[in-house]
């Protein structure tokens, strides 16, 4: 299957945001496909959003690879601790990106699953299940993503997105999590999801 284009990518945020609902993200390791169906996004965009950390074009060390081509990985440390997967969208220049939220396993939950809690899948609690991969944080840990993926080009392994297949259902939109410091910006409904 083909992976999707940097055209894709090269579009307005808020319309990836949404048409990546139901693309498989796929994480090459160690000879393993590790997929997982994305099921939540959040859209950040430079020029209006202060929310987005390149707010007003601002150009830092960490927010550089917002301003590179489309399709390109963004990732970056939240508390110190927790690694979040940002894919850049728009035209070279515009710092905007896709935040990866959630994901739902397709192949390789077992190595997920050893990844994310270093115990088998047969062996996760009931809470561990509901709770797996419904967080950047988390899919970034299960799928073994840090900062040395940040300026990875998404149409190359080990790390690149496959087109969704068929029809995905109704899409919900709401506003962000966990930008509150973000002013007006914390209640653009920017956040969408995959109604179960």
């Amino acid at each position: 299957m083909e992976r999707l284009s940097r055209d894709f990518y090269r579009r307005d945020t808020l319309t990836v945001a949404q048409d990546l609902l139901g693309c498989v993200l796929v994480r090459e390791r160690n000879g393993e496909r590790l997929m997982g169906r994305i099921v939540e996004t959040e859209a950040y965009i430079g020029r209006c959003d202060k929310a987005c950390h390149a707010y007003g074009y601002k150009r830092t060390p960490r927010t550089r690879t917002l301003f590179a081509r489309p399709g390109v990985a963004y990732l970056y440390l939240i508390y110190g601790m927790y690694t979040c997967l940002n894919l850049v969208t728009e035209p070279e220049g515009e710092p905007a990106a896709v935040l990866i939220r959630a994901i739902e396993p397709l192949a390789g939950a077992e190595t997920m699953a050893r990844l994310r809690f270093g115990r088998p899948l047969d062996q996760l609690t009931a809470y561990q299940q509901k709770n797996f991969l419904n967080g950047p944080g988390k899919l970034c840990k299960a799928l073994d993503l840090d900062r040395s993926f940040d300026g990875h080009d998404l149409l190359t392994a080990p790390l690149y997105l496959l087109p969704r297949q068929g029809p995905v259902g109704e899409i919900a939109c709401g506003p962000r999590i966990g930008v509150d410091y973000a002013q007006e910006a914390r209640d653009f409904p920017w956040r969408f999801w995959l109604r179960a």
